[in-house]
């Protein structure tokens, strides 16, 4: 309803005219007062944010500490200066406190600013000189934190000394020395939070024996939360520190829990010692590169932080000294063939290291370079820190796009150079002279540089890494031309793998062979690329009819709920994401990721200590190692069949005869947290059969239960649905032979192969491969299980890092042959089996 006057109403006049008007014009005025206060209390108001906000603000002080290292000239090092109780220590620190403050007078704003400064402590500097390592603190108003990082800039490169500085009158102190440098930096915010409650530092004088560190509470209970502990770490003078870290196990995220090593400079400008990150390196997580580390000079900061949540089990770390040497690396060459690498490969290079090889070889030969290792800094075009150098031509980062360079002459200089900012594993570079008309006798000569036997020519593998061997060849009966020119096996065709590289051998296919989904323009991909939300057919056909999870009938191919009801989606189990309506899909899936994780086999390399927490060594009682084993809980094993079968000479077949080794790295050698169980009960499958090796599965109970850990965990099984498709990336590990009728392995081995296809698999072998065996290997050969693997895991990760045990390893023809597969057996053919069996 509108309560507006009506412009064309006649109101009726008032008798009293007057005395009607005087009441209104009160009223207007006591409002116009009143608006008046209002808006001159708003005003007062705005008006003293605007205050607060440009100039009491402007008082909000914050304390700023930096530290670093002050160069003393004029005075000889002494051993009591390591002793920070002795009263030399305590007179020098007087001493060098008091020429950082003459330092800092000389700048209005470090002067205003500056409250109070502390020494922690001393090495040996250049020329005789002492180095003291300090750490200032200053308090001052916000907005003055740039001018104050600004004026320790100027103070670092004005290069004056002492008896330069402006402002100093009068005679000289009798107790000052000269300075000959000082560098400084802010600390780490990180260590300065206030979150952190626990601080505790320990000094460590190296003596000839060395010793060891480790976390709080290490390795049996995890360290503590809101801690900052510092280890300084003290060699003899002209000696590095050398760290080599036995174990480290921290949170992912190094925001909030971070392991520090932080290395000082004896030569040049000396850095800190304490907390000033130029010559230092992070750890956190679960590194896989190299976890060995040198000081540049006599002293080593390691530094613990970690916040309030996710503690972790931490870390070991042996310590020792190692002479400095005036010539660490660089030296003529005069052989035909050798190698050289970086100082102290392949641990850490030290900052702050230059040097130079000449290479000198016959005069008529030139010289070729092969990078058989190699990680030097960051990835840059220019190579600005640290960086090889061959022939005026630098290479930095650990991507190069050759392995191999030619110097066409007979004679190279290869310099190598590491700033103090950054320092990595390094190279290790091996040489050989060559006849420039001649560079592989009678061998073939990849585009690569590489020399390989002429046999492997047009055989369709990539031998020489570039494909180079393949082009221009004509192809054999056996081999189809792919449309880049390459030959491969027919046998390769319509197997839903890119065996070509451009595609063309799985293209006008009629049909696809297992594991294979043809889509509607006759390509063959994997079936593991349907419903992935991505065009792999071209013409999208692998998506048109996906969703995420679709309820349809049970058949072998799709999953069962423990509703029976049964979804479309390709191995849902475990995957983090429910998918059955009564998230049976998602039960019983604390396996397959180690708890603290954060992320012998020939061909393969060594293990870290406790990445394969679900891999056990199976003993004969007075034999040793025989067998491998996974672990499905704390009471039950899966092994293979044919371990426990009798012979002549052994009752495998009877339980206490056998005795499991968990949480074991290195044969021989047991840790605290490796488990030794006697077996109370051996299952073997009554179909097993000794002369195929089909239905080679059994369980092994053990006589008590075991501790699960990061060192012991279990295995993911697989549902009998559970996809494992040809080209997948599969992991084999154990302590068998490394080469074929070669010795056991002392340390885990751990081995990349793929599954292969079933059909070729079938082709390759001459003895029969059933639906109950899985076929794994890579087929140019060289990686394989062996002797003494038997029994162990076949492990495939997820996407979402969960690892599930496709296969036990079963049999195979020799060790890494080519053109064979190793044989696992299926373990999604056995799921009921074990159900049936422990349960699980």
């Amino acid at each position: 309803m509108d309560a507006s006057p009506d412009q064309s109403s006649h109101f009726l006049e008032s008798p009293d005219k007057n005395e009607v008007e005087k009441t209104p014009g009160r009223s207007r005025k006591m409002l116009l007062s009143l608006g008046l206060v209002a808006g001159a209390a708003v005003l007062a108001l705005a008006t003293g944010l605007l205050v607060w906000h440009f100039h009491l603000r402007r008082d909000v002080r914050v304390n700023r500490v930096y530290v670093g290292s002050i160069g003393l000239k004029d005075v000889s090092f002494e051993a009591a200066y390591e002793d920070p109780s002795s009263s030399e220590f305590q007179r020098m620190a007087r001493v060098a406190a008091k020429e950082l403050e003459l330092l800092y007078s000389r700048d209005s704003v470090l002067n205003r600013y500056f409250r109070t400064s502390r020494i922690q402590a001393f090495s040996e500097g250049d020329h005789e000189g002492v180095v003291a390592y300090y750490h200032s603190e200053f308090e001052l108003p916000v907005f003055q934190q740039t001018s104050l990082d600004e004026a320790i800039r100027t103070l670092e490169s004005s290069g004056e000394k002492p008896q330069e500085l402006k402002g100093r009158k009068g005679p000289r102190n009798p107790n000052s020395v000269g300075v000959s440098s000082v560098q400084s930096g802010a600390l780490d915010p990180r260590l300065s939070r206030t979150s952190v409650s626990e601080e505790s530092s320990t000094r460590i004088r190296i003596t000839r024996d060395g010793g060891q560190i480790q976390s709080p509470g290490f390795p049996h209970t995890p360290y503590p939360p809101n801690l900052s502990q510092q280890w300084l770490l003290q060699a003899d003078p002209q000696h590095r520190v050398k760290l080599d870290f036995h174990t480290l196990s921290l949170e992912d995220d190094c925001q909030h829990d971070f392991l520090k090593t932080t290395t000082t400079q004896q030569q040049d400008v000396p850095t800190p010692a304490d907390l000033v990150f130029l010559c230092s390196r992070r750890q956190c997580g679960y590194p896989q590169d190299s976890l060995s580390f040198l000081s540049s000079g006599s002293v080593m900061l390691l530094t613990l932080v970690t916040d309030q949540d996710k503690n972790f089990p931490g870390f070991r770390a042996l310590y020792s000294q190692v002479p400095a040497g005036a010539r660490e690396c660089g030296e003529p060459l005069l052989g035909e063939k050798g190698s050289f690498s970086s100082p102290f490969f392949p641990s850490n290079y030290p900052p702050k290291v230059s040097c130079r090889w000449d290479i000198q070889v016959s005069k008529e030969k030139f010289i070729k370079l092969e990078f058989q290792k190699f990680s030097v800094g960051s990835q840059s075009e220019t190579c600005p820190h640290d960086y090889l150098e061959v022939e005026d031509k630098r290479f930095c980062g650990s991507k190069l796009k050759s392995e191999f360079v030619i110097v066409k002459s007979s004679k190279a200089t290869v310099t190598f150079h590491s700033d103090s900012s950054y320092v990595d594993q390094g190279f290790l570079i091996r040489y050989e002279a060559f006849y420039p008309s001649d560079p592989c006798p009678e061998q073939f000569r990849c585009t690569s540089n590489l020399c390989i036997n002429t046999t492997l020519q047009c055989d369709g593998w990539n031998d020489c890494g570039d494909n180079s061997d393949e082009v221009s060849c004509v192809c054999r009966e056996s081999h189809m031309k792919c449309g880049n020119g390459l030959c491969k096996p027919r046998l390769w065709t319509c197997d839903g793998y890119d065996d070509c590289g451009d595609g063309t051998d799985e293209e006008n296919c009629e049909r696809c062979k297992d594991g294979g989904f043809l889509c509607r323009n006759g390509r063959c991909i994997s079936q593991s690329l349907k419903c992935n939300e991505q065009n792999d057919c071209g013409d999208g056909s692998d998506e048109s009819q996906c969703k995420r999870s679709l309820v349809l009938g049970c058949s072998e191919f799709t999953f069962r709920c423990a509703d029976d009801t049964c979804i479309s989606k390709i191995n849902p189990e475990c995957d983090d994401e429910q998918d059955c309506a009564d998230g049976s899909d998602e039960a019983g899936c604390s396996c397959g990721k180690r708890p603290f994780h954060t992320s012998r086999v020939v061909g393969g390399e060594v293990a870290r200590e406790g990445e394969w927490p679900w891999q056990v060594s199976l003993h004969i009682k007075g034999v040793g190692h025989v067998c491998g084993a996974s672990v499905l809980n704390n009471r039950w094993l899966l092994t293979a069949a044919h371990c426990v079968q009798d012979n002549q000479l052994k009752s495998h077949s009877q339980a206490h005869h056998w005795e499991a080794l968990l949480g074991l790295h290195a044969q021989g050698q047991t840790q605290e947290w490796t488990v030794r169980r006697g077996v109370t009960r051996i299952i073997a499958h009554r179909d097993f059969s000794s002369e195929t090796y089909d239905n080679d599965i059994a369980l092994m109970e053990l006589d008590a239960d075991v501790p699960l850990n990061q060192y012991i965990w279990p295995i993911c099984l697989p549902s009998p649905a559970h996809d494992f498709p040809a080209g997948q990336e599969a992991w084999i590990t154990g302590w068998g032979a490394t080469r074929e009728g070669g010795s056991r392995a002392t340390f885990l081995q751990k081995a990349a192969v793929r599954v292969v296809n079933a059909t070729v698999c079938s082709s390759l072998m001459e003895d029969v491969v059933t639906d109950r065996m899985l076929c794994a290997g890579v087929l140019m050969g060289g990686v394989d299980a062996c002797q003494g693997d038997s029994g162990g895991p076949l492990t495939v990760k997820s996407p979402s890092g969960r690892a599930f045990l496709a296969g036990v390893v079963s049999w195979g023809e020799g060790c890494g042959q080519k053109n064979k597969a190793g044989i696992y057996t299926r373990v999604t053919k056995f799921r009921s089996w074990i159900e049936q069996n422990c349960g699980l």
